[in-house]
């Protein structure tokens, strides 16, 4: 009988590809062909069969990097400056930088699992070694809803920045609809390794476009009346601020931390798995300094009438050329959730079969056709909650509370602790784990009644649009 391993992502199987375990042995890749699989196969599948396993097989810890850094720095940094208009200054700060290293530990947490179980393709996978058929289940639908709704935040995004940039009277589903599409054609290539050749493209657009904003919301508060010192920003919380006007605001600061959630699939192609290391401490060192950069100095240059996303601050014409720059980080990053999603799904469709490879006429039409799916169903979330930070704090409150916080806490007790409870090292990272997965389910509960109230106060007070209905400028 066929191994129920997913045994395609590995190309070496006489190579060590993760960690010692408590007995001191090696764990080795699973073969590529197994038992009556192998008696099957004709002398061509085998060939597609082994033309897979090197296509997905090659990404090494630079471009890893990049790959993270085009999912993770993203909308999330967009979102940051009316965060720190919520919190205030300092609050904003500690948030930032505390987060962004407790994020950092976690993804640590999450690659040691990946070494120490190879087998483990997907966080659904590690679902499956803590609680079985049900906990594969659970997280590959939580997984699977969270990248729709990440590509759906993309797709919303996509639709303001046409919105302001073209300034026309064009009803914004139409927009909607366009930016879908663009969503749809970037993620055609289904492996990682060849989207990371866009991610510099990416990486590039997101630091011009912040920068502008920072420039331009600079140079427009030293021009006004009172100059710097006249803008209107605090070190402490607002006033009247309620428990949903925070729990947002710290919401969209844990989504700028996601990464964690892809990281498993990206790891999968990686040709030497534990030089992630170095790709975590990269990205999320880059991720604080930047969202703690762009935060504080937006919010001190616009004050508490900073808007959401961060680019509308930057000034009617600023904000249009900062939009424009932007449209690569728009799309890239978001087809990114769209390849990550479509590769679980297919992958688990035709986990037996060589059509899960991509290389022949029915892989590829059947990716089509699974990608154009998940497109559909992100462009209409995107058009039911039709506002940017609301969408991104439910997303961080249902979904990222458990890939960055609790599931990694569980995974540290249920997976890879090693010796006694009562050692010092497992004191303190017992402690630790603790800390992020109490994070973690706090986010879960406070963030979705926070961001579920937000949502009902919005359509009430009617200040968006309703549900495929056109906003034009």
């Amino acid at each position: 009988m066929a191994s129920s391993v997913d045994i395609s992502d590995y190309s070496d199987t006489t190579k060590p590809v993760g960690a010692d375990n408590e007995k001191g042995e090696k764990f080795f890749a699973p073969p590529q062909y197994d038992g009556d699989m192998i008696g099957e196969m004709s002398e061509a599948e085998r060939h597609i069969y082994e033309h897979g396993v090197k296509k997905f097989s090659r990404l090494g810890w630079k471009r890893l990097t990049i790959v993270l850094i085009v999912e993770a720095i993203a909308l999330g940094s967009l979102s940051i400056p009316s965060s720190f208009a919520t919190l205030g200054m300092v609050a904003g700060v500690i948030c930032c930088v505390g987060l962004g290293f407790v994020a950092i530990y976690t993804s640590y947490v999450v690659g040691q699992v990946k070494l120490k179980f190879p087998q483990v393709a997907h966080y659904s996978d590690a679902g499956r070694l803590m609680f079985g058929r049900f906990g594969y289940e659970l997280i590959n639908a939580m997984l699977i809803l969270q990248l729709i709704f990440l590509t759906g935040s993309h797709c919303l995004t996509g639709t303001i920045a046409f919105t302001n940039i073209t300034e026309s009277s064009i009803c914004s589903v139409v927009f909607g609809v366009v930016s879908a599409i663009i969503l749809l054609l970037v993620a055609v290539p289904p492996s990682f390794a060849e989207v990371a050749i866009l991610g510099y493209v990416d990486f590039v657009s997101i630091i011009v476009a912040i920068g502008i904003t920072i420039i331009g919301t600079g140079i427009k508060a030293s021009d006004a009346p009172g100059g710097l010192s006249g803008v209107e920003w605090s070190a402490w919380p607002k006033e009247g601020i309620t428990f949903t006007d925070a729990f947002i605001a710290v919401s969209n600061i844990i989504f700028a931390y996601s990464f964690a959630m892809c990281q498993f699939s990206f790891m999968d192609e990686m040709h030497t798995p534990k030089d992630f290391v170095k790709s975590i401490w990269t990205l999320g060192l880059v991720e604080i300094f930047i969202y703690t950069l762009t935060g504080a100095l937006i919010y001190a240059f616009v004050g508490m009438d900073v808007q959401s996303p961060a680019l509308l601050s930057a000034g009617h014409t600023l904000s249009r050329v900062a939009f424009g720059v932007a449209l690569p980080v728009i799309f890239i990053s978001g087809s990114i959730n769209t390849v990550v999603c479509g590769r679980i799904i297919h992958g688990r469709i035709f986990k037996n079969s060589h059509i899960r490879f991509i290389n022949t006429p029915a892989g590829w039409a059947t990716w089509l056709g699974v990608i154009s799916a998940i497109t559909v169903i992100a462009f209409i979330i995107a058009e039911v909650i039709p506002f940017f930070s609301d969408l991104l704090s439910i997303s961080s409150a249902l979904f990222i509370s458990g890939f960055t916080f609790y599931f990694p806490a569980l995974m540290w007790f249920m997976l890879i602790r090693e010796g006694k409870w009562n050692e010092p090292k497992n004191l303190a990272l017992g402690a630790l784990n603790l800390l992020c997965l109490v994070i973690g389910l706090i986010t879960l509960v406070g963030g979705t009644y926070s961001s579920i109230d937000d949502i009902i106060i919005n359509y009430r007070e009617g200040k968006v649009r309703g549900v495929f209905t056109c906003h034009m400028t």
